[in-house]
């Protein structure tokens, strides 16, 4: 291997590694409030809203996220929306990921026993304060795990971003190989890059859990 590669393309792998942590992070948490925002909709909004949200769901859901990529940069123009790689980028993130947290959102909605919520009304608490104090704590409990598990998916997601010119990872991984037609140290990179992001959601993830568990673990 030649060490002196890293030297030299240093900066660049990781300039792209601040991108692909940019678009990484600003897609998952747009896509977490969107689909939060979806899941509430789901469960409390009438038949027709809940409709069109699963429409939009299953549309999502059915296609791969390479061609809402390509609709959204290069489609866009064609109904006026013009948007550079980047912003292109974290925004199909944030597309592509709300209906999957929305449905992990909704199942910790509906893991909660009604009873507990319909005590909380006879008791005259608001809407808001049974989400907050009731429903809340307990759906943290259940979803940590897989929208830890999501969000390490999207780290990786986040290589075809490369297909439109987004200057991330991948990216300069690939000019660093095309330039020096050397393929192992650059890739060698790429996949350190990539388990450093999965090392440090898993941790963070960990983190969490322990926190919205801690008293199960007193009880």
């Amino acid at each position: 291997m030649e060490l002196g590669l890293y030297l030299h393309y240093g900066p660049a792998l990781v300039s792209g590694f601040a991108v692909t942590i940019l678009c990484w992070i600003a897609g998952s948490l747009g896509g977490m409030v969107v689909g939060f925002a979806i899941a509430s909709l789901q469960h409390w909004a009438g038949r027709p809203v809940r409709w069109l949200l699963q429409a939009y769901i299953e549309i999502i859901r059915g296609t791969p996220f390479m061609i809402q990529l390509f609709i959204l940069y290069y489609g866009g123009p064609y109904v006026g929306v013009v948007l550079g790689p980047v912003e292109a980028g974290i925004l199909s993130f944030v597309v592509y990921g709300s209906p999957y947290f929305s449905e992990i959102f909704r199942s910790g909605f509906e893991s909660i026993p009604k009873g507990q919520i319909e005590a909380a009304r006879c008791v005259g608490l608001g809407e808001g304060s049974i989400v907050r104090r009731i429903i809340l704590p307990q759906m943290l409990v259940l979803i940590t795990a897989p929208l830890t598990n999501f969000v390490i998916i999207l780290s990786k997601e986040t290589a075809i971003l490369s297909v439109v010119t987004v200057p991330e990872l991948l990216y300069q991984t690939q000019t660093m190989a095309a330039e020096t037609f050397t393929y192992i140290e650059p890739y060698v990179a790429l996949s350190l890059f990539y388990w450093l992001m999965v090392v440090a959601t898993t941790w963070l993830g960990a983190k969490v859990e322990a926190r919205v568990t801690r008293h199960l673990r007193r009880a």
